[in-house]
């Protein structure tokens, strides 16, 4: 095969700036609220993150500038490589060209490392001189404790229970670079000791992390909150994926026709799809661009667009976003960082917009998805990044079909090297599926009954 099959920027090649989608939307995203309906000021949020990130957050200013400290340490992976999965190809005998966003070389093994450098420099400029965060599957707390121990900043993760339970490693891999990590809930936060007393069984959620990492930093001395996805600012710094990925497509003179992301909070999808977009809002290309999200927690393809709670106990502010209710607790699969009931704001207006679509794959496909893919390019895929494998699979398929040749790109937006349990229960037939119904919706959108309401688009 003749064709380049691993595309590589030099170190002067990598942006300088993130991209900032909200400069680009048509129409403008509502804004978070307060639970009296007004919309959330800025020094409303200065107890949970830094003035300087607060202003990232609210910024409709289209290229903001990556810090050259930040860049320094980001230097040491990127530009990531973006590859062609020519044995996937071959296996598959599609006529499609696929190609991956390899975000797994990083330091902690994910994409979350883009964000967590820099939401460490910017706490640690602040003068803050600790963080809390909560963690599903484990890789954001990892990427977190790694940018805080280089950045001299104490770090204390919330690891959502069956992730602590199903992923050791990770808990180790955050105490070897100097944080703690306690499976939540917790009986040190109100919010932890409230939910035990209704759920004591409970497998944790995302919602519940959030909620005690949150509660930690407001009643904690120089203490500061960092989050994984959702946010506009951790989307921002995720950008810097699609941003090498255009320019590794220039160089060799092509284009992606798909694009694809798993999606849990947001972030991945957001970095490799958002650069991209920016094309398609312009008129200038027309990509398909598609979320992939669990069938267990479909908030994209089964929820509402409504404003609700990053968390359970409703301390973040309102967001405007497809959710499936604040209180929903997911189906305890092993894409544990896709465990969230609610989708980042501003991949919720772009899918609103019709700028993207979404889809639901039960995890039984996406492991087979990732088993095939581990055979044939020798790459063990983080569960979370197995469900854009599967809808790669499903793309090229259809493209034999069709006899059609399609370029398609996905995100890598993590190795598995940890998660060797999913593995082996897939391998064992002890993996099964769950598929969220409309009755399990009705009931988990009562918690927003009463909440304010978004305007129509």
């Amino acid at each position: 095969m003749s064709e380049t099959i691993r595309v590589q920027l030099n170190e002067d090649e990598m942006p300088r700036a993130w991209y900032n989608i909200a400069a680009d939307f048509s129409k403008p995203m509502p804004p978070p609220l307060g639970r009296d309906g007004k919309p959330v000021t800025a020094e409303m949020l200065a107890p949970v993150f830094p003035m300087n990130l607060i202003e990232q957050e609210v910024s409709t200013q289209r290229w903001i500038p990556i810090p050259d400290e930040v860049r320094q340490i980001l230097y040491r992976w990127r530009p990531t490589p973006m590859r062609r999965a020519v044995g996937l190809e071959r296996a598959l005998g599609t006529p499609a060209r696929i190609y991956f966003k390899d975000e797994s070389v990083s330091p902690a093994g994910s994409h979350k490392c883009n964000t967590s450098v820099a939401q460490a420099y910017y706490n640690r400029e602040y003068g803050i001189k600790r963080m809390t965060t909560e963690t599903g599957a484990g890789q954001w707390g990892a990427a977190l404790a790694m940018a805080c121990k280089l950045m001299g900043v104490e770090l204390r993760v919330y690891m959502v229970r069956v992730s602590f339970d199903q992923k050791p490693m990770r808990k180790m891999m955050m105490n070897t670079w100097g944080a703690e990590c306690l499976s939540s809930p917790t009986n040190l936060t109100q919010a932890g000791r409230d939910v035990l007393a209704k759920w004591p069984d409970t497998p944790g959620s995302l919602g519940i992390a959030i909620s005690e990492a949150i509660e930690d930093c407001v009643n904690s001395k120089n203490t500061r909150y960092g989050l994984g996805s959702v946010l506009n600012h951790v989307l921002l710094h995720q950008t810097i994926i699609g941003l090498e990925a255009k320019e590794q497509f220039k160089k060799i003179g092509r284009y992606p026709d798909i694009i694809i992301g798993c999606a849990g909070g947001g972030s991945n999808f957001a970095g490799i799809a958002f650069p991209f977009l920016a094309d398609k809002i312009a008129g200038s290309k027309s990509p398909r661009v598609t979320a992939v999200e669990p069938s267990a927690c479909p908030k994209m393809t089964k929820g509402v667009f409504a404003y609700d709670a990053g968390d359970v106990a409703m301390m973040t502010p309102l967001l405007p976003m497809y959710t499936l209710g604040h209180e929903y607790q997911p189906a305890a699969i092993h894409a544990g960082g896709l465990r969230y009931h609610g989708m980042a704001p501003l991949v919720s207006h772009a899918l609103r917009q019709g700028l993207i679509d979404a889809v639901a794959i039960p995890q039984v496909e996406c492991f087979a998805a990732a088993v095939q893919f581990a055979e044939t390019e020798g790459l063990i895929p983080a569960p979370e990044s197995s469900h854009a494998i599967a809808q790669a699979i499903r793309e090229a398929k259809q493209a034999k079909e069709e006899g059609r040749e399609k370029t398609i790109l996905f995100n890598l937006s993590g190795n598995g090297v940890l998660d060797l349990s999913g593995y082996q229960a897939f391998k064992d037939g002890k993996l099964i599926d769950h598929i969220f119904d409309g009755d399990d919706l009705k009931k988990s959108l009562s918690c927003i009954k009463g909440l304010p309401k978004p305007p129509p688009l």
